[in-house]
């Protein structure tokens, strides 16, 4: 189920949101340090995290599908975002050099079409990210977040679709391992609960962190060549020419 990019927004403007966000924000920056001279796009509702590379990347724009809304983005300044269809994205193919999925996959009601759309907007050398909900993580069962809503995966499943699209996944790491609650005691504690989550690997983590690079030549299914059944012949007399010549002549007389 898509959330409203209204709820979207109302949750990370509260005190859980703005914790995720800083959180969330650390798992993409070990994957993606530095994004100087990329074209960045961000696809779902990734304003909360394109900020870490507005200011230093070649260009840098927000997609926001048709069935969740769109909000400006940034709000004081000129409009890098935009109302999009997923399936449909309005780039001519191999535009941008990096792509960044939050609340994306999880919402999509067709992750092969969004993805293989995703394929073709991206350049070669391009690389992909994707905050996707852990089908294992307490963040996945609570509703009251946008964690809590769409599909989760498991690594195992988001590896099958990422591979079925023409990707190839890189790397991984998991954030979100402090509970979904709000209480201030336990939110003062959130980097903390993530350094012991991620040295001791704990499979709860809420999301995962996954990068993977496109699939330059895609696999194509082999078809296999019908076999044609060929009759067999007998051989059958026919009379030659000759004979038949010899046969339509005239008997003359002894």
């Amino acid at each position: 189920m898509t959330m409203d990019v209204v709820n979207l927004r109302e949750f990370y403007s509260n005190r859980l949101g703005v914790v995720a966000r800083r959180l969330i924000n650390r798992g993409i920056q070990t994957r993606w340090p530095d994004a100087r001279g990329q074209r960045v796009l961000g696809l779902g509702y990734p304003t909360p995290y394109l900020g870490l590379f507005r200011h230093n990347c070649e260009r840098c724009i927000a997609f926001m599908p048709a069935a969740q809304g769109v909000l400006k983005w940034p709000t004081a300044r000129a409009t890098l975002s935009t109302l999009v269809e997923e399936r449909a994205l309005p780039l001519p193919d191999a535009a941008v050099d990096r792509i960044l999925l939050v609340h994306s996959l999880e919402m999509s009601d067709d992750p092969d079409a969004l993805l293989r759309e995703v394929w073709r907007v991206l350049a070669p050398s391009g690389r992909l990210l994707a905050v996707v909900p852990n089908r294992r993580g307490v963040w996945a069962r609570i509703d009251n977040t946008p964690f809590g809503h769409g599909r989760p995966y498991s690594r195992s499943q988001i590896s099958d679709l990422l591979r079925r699209t023409w990707f190839t996944p890189i790397g991984w790491s998991e954030a979100l391992f402090v509970p979904p609650l709000e209480q201030a005691w336990l939110l003062r504690w959130a980097p903390a609960w993530e350094r012991i989550g991620a040295a001791i690997s704990l499979p709860l983590a809420g999301v995962h962190v996954v990068e993977a690079t496109k699939q330059v030549v895609r696999p194509i299914q082999a078809k296999r060549e019908r076999t044609r059944l060929i009759p067999s012949l007998e051989p059958s007399l026919v009379p030659s020419p000759m004979q038949a010549d010899d046969t339509d002549a005239p008997l003359l007389p002894r």
